[in-house]
């Protein structure tokens, strides 16, 4: 099957990975994979590495002239059975043609960029159930996870750095305010024995930084900025949290999953589908730094109970996000996949 995946999306970010990891993994078994993107060096040597040749647009704004006609002579020469526009601004620049024209969602999108589209792709229940309410026939509106990279044999490291006697937190994701780190680091301050590290880069960071040096956990909370290795920071930690304001999924959440390590998410749209509180993880409510405090300490307070989390973690991520099943959804709805 051919397939041409078109993304214009940030340099960082989780459906920029899941893309890559799509690609990748989907050229390993055998489709004819077309991986059109914004230019962006990083991304295409990762592609580059997984066997795939990028093809680098501009993907800019109203004066970018060039961007459409280049797509649509690659698309016309590539001859998918179907193109895949992942998010808002691909969906405006990805033209109609004999293939079948896909929108894939990530959240919760302004559907007027996807009017040319012949079907919608969520990754999330939340997601597909609000599409059909805006009026997508429901035949036409489909739910495909994520997977994640299975970190499950990656050996369990501590820091150097990692003072005796201290219990690691991990939080993974852009610096923006949606990601809620803010409550993360007030939740910190009410929990001694924890230090913070945020592997991510973004527009809060000077912020985060005033933060935690006002409530006096500086020496607690570590930020050395974006990490493409997440396998080896998820191995370094002892819980893995997910404080998000406005979460559509989690993609953190299932790579933690996979790494067998506990989780304490927020009770935002995607974490709440991802996660039975109390047995494969545990949700607190939405920015309360408290209750996440109490939620971080019921994990570092007891191991058994840790444990428990994790493989039931591992055993959700092994039957629902590893690449086996995950890939099987694609290949059964691109070879189902109907013009409109």
């Amino acid at each position: 099957m051919r397939i041409a995946h078109i993304m214009a999306g940030a340099e960082m970010g989780g459906a920029e990975l899941f893309y890559e990891r799509l690609c990748v993994a989907q050229a390993r078994s055998g489709e004819t994979i077309l991986a059109a993107m914004r230019r962006n060096p990083r991304r295409a040597e990762r592609l580059r590495a997984g066997g795939l040749e990028a093809l680098q647009l501009r993907f800019g704004g109203g004066l970018d002239l060039l961007t459409r006609p280049r797509l649509r002579r690659a698309l016309s020469a590539f001859a998918p059975h179907v193109a895949v526009a992942w998010m808002s601004r691909a969906a405006r620049a990805a033209p109609r043609g004999d293939w079948v024209l896909t929108g894939r969602l990530g959240g919760f999108y302004d559907l007027a960029n996807y009017r040319r589209c012949d079907h919608l792709i969520g990754n999330t229940r939340g997601i597909v159930e609000w599409v059909r309410a805006q009026g997508w026939p429901a035949a036409r509106v489909h739910l495909l996870p994520n997977f994640s990279n299975d970190h499950g044999t990656v050996a369990r490291t501590r820091p150097d750095w990692l003072a005796p006697g201290a219990r690691l937190v991990l939080a993974l994701g852009r610096l923006h305010r949606n990601k809620a780190f803010d409550v993360l680091i007030e939740a910190v301050a009410l929990v001694p024995r924890a230090t913070l590290l945020i592997a991510g880069e973004g527009p809060e960071r000077a912020a985060l930084e005033v933060l935690a040096r006002k409530l006096g956990v500086a020496d607690r909370v570590r930020m050395p900025g974006w990490s493409d290795d997440s396998g080896a920071l998820l191995a370094s930690a002892d819980l893995l949290v997910c404080p998000s304001r406005h979460e559509p999924l989690g993609n953190v959440v299932i790579e933690a999953f996979s790494a067998r390590l506990p989780v304490v998410a927020s009770a935002a749209q995607g974490p709440v589908e991802l996660i039975t509180s109390g047995v494969d993880g545990i949700l607190v409510p939405l920015e309360d730094p408290r209750a996440l405090a109490a939620g971080i300490g019921a994990v570092l307070d007891d191991p058994a109970h840790a444990a428990r989390l994790a493989a039931a973690g591992r055993a959700r991520f092994e039957a629902d996000f590893a690449v086996a099943p995950v890939l099987a959804r694609w290949h059964a709805f691109l070879a189902d996949a109907e013009k409109a």
